[in-house]
């Protein structure tokens, strides 16, 4: 590796968060009318007016602030607009009847669906753990442990494990189907992951690491594939693979046909996700103070695959996904799993030292900065095809946030600073 060159790739990154990425959030996000955050926001950055404000969202925001501030950016600002999102959080979004949070709000914090939605619930432990590790405030560790608690009443499979995931308000399991409620995911355990190892860290409550414990196993054992390490993404309750359909309230649903299922929709899986749940995993590994000798083995067969298969080594960048066995379904570019590949290929360089990781990082990065950044406005566009030419070309909604991208700059400068001393 070259230092001059490592160093060189680290002050690109710093430039970025520090000069476009968190100026372009600070400057728009905060709802002085109304409280909590905008996050509709088009090529240019201008607010689209769009009615409405997502748990996901607000709770990403929020995820984001505190991080940074934690990691040292921002000079207090981050967490003084932090504290005015989990304001709105608490006072607006929370079900005083029912506990739990409300799935979507429009701007002056009506409901417009009161469902509770898992997925956005791992965000609320996440983020609001990471807001009192960040700034103190008792308010975001106390309500993150209400929604653990919420999880384990309510959402817990005692007979097959793992967690149901759409309810209704009163935590009414919802039906089967595209209601989502015989249906397990990848996606879901991998966030609870994340969370739990971050209201861990915040409580150090031995009830918390046994559950974080819990939700790895399974994902090392249930969920990613059996040989080739790669995540599959729906299940039915007893962890059968089920196929990949569109769920009524779901993430990200743009990038699936009209029909409600994926093509190839049992034999799919997700470059991002691979090298997410890799980092993720061995960040959990760290927290958890366990030994990451004993998962070496399996974080070089998940790099592996996702720089033999996920990687263009063409035209930049990571692929879609493609099938568990190796290859390429979907040639197009998302924003989110370049930013997830940068952290993840950081993390097997340190781990396992082997240079191609390194050209493999390398090739991502390159990518990113001269591709995914939307220059002069400082976001990342969404969707770009295999060229590198903007598909999609909003900045912010209630799916496409700061998150994924404030967290792979954090993420990356920290590992890049390692690897530099």
């Amino acid at each position: 590796m070259d230092i001059k060159e490592l160093v060189q790739l680290k002050q690109e990154a710093e430039n970025h968060l520090i000069n476009e990425l968190l100026p372009f959030w600070i400057m728009r996000m905060t709802d002085e009318k109304n409280g909590g955050y905008l996050t509709h926001f088009d090529e240019k950055g201008n607010d689209t007016g769009e009615d409405e404000k997502s748990l996901i969202a607000q709770t990403r925001c929020l995820y984001t602030l505190s991080s940074a501030h934690r990691a040292g950016y921002g000079n207090g600002e981050l967490a003084e607009i932090a504290r005015h999102g989990v304001d709105f959080l608490l006072n607006k979004m929370w079900d005083n009847q029912h506990g739990g949070f409300f799935w979507m709000l429009d701007r002056k914090g009506n409901v417009k669906n009161n469902q509770k939605i898992i997925y956005g619930h791992s965000f609320a432990i996440y983020s609001l753990s990471e807001y009192t590790l960040a700034t103190g405030d008792k308010r975001g560790v106390e309500y993150a442990e209400k929604v653990f608690d919420l999880l384990q009443k309510y959402g817990a499979d005692t007979m097959y494990g793992g967690y149901w995931e759409m309810f209704q308000r009163d935590w009414t399991l919802c039906g089967p189907g595209s209601q989502g409620g015989d249906r397990k995911t990848l996606d879901v355990h991998m966030h609870l992951m994340e969370a739990f190892t971050t209201l861990y860290e915040c409580t150090g409550k031995e009830v918390h690491r046994r559950k974080l414990l819990e939700v790895i196993d399974l994902l090392l054992n249930r969920i990613i594939h059996p040989e080739y390490k790669t995540g599959v993404p729906q299940f039915y309750k007893d962890w059968s693979v089920a196929p990949q359909i569109k769920f009524d309230i779901i993430w990200g649903w743009d990038r699936f046909s009209e029909e409600g299922q994926k093509g190839n929709a049992t034999d799919n899986t997700c470059y991002g996700h691979n090298a997410e749940f890799a980092w993720l995993l061995n960040h959990a590994l760290e927290i958890l103070q366990d030994d990451v000798e004993n998962y070496k083995g399996l974080f070089r067969i998940i790099y592996d695959h996702t720089i033999d298969n996920g990687v263009d080594y063409e035209f930049g960048g990571v692929f879609v996904e493609g099938p568990h066995s190796g290859g390429v379904y979907d040639r197009e570019k998302e924003f989110w799993q370049q930013a997830e590949v940068l952290i993840g290929l950081l993390d097997a360089v340190i781990l396992l030292g082997n240079e191609k990781y390194w050209e493999a990082y390398k090739n991502v990065h390159r990518f990113v900065f001269d591709k995914v950044v939307n220059k002069g406005v400082g976001e990342w566009y969404p969707l770009l095809s295999r060229r590198g030419e903007p598909i999609w070309t909003h900045m912010g909604h209630s799916w496409k946030i700061n998150y994924h991208t404030v967290r792979a700059m954090v993420q990356s400068i920290k590992r890049m600073e390692k690897l530099s001393k």
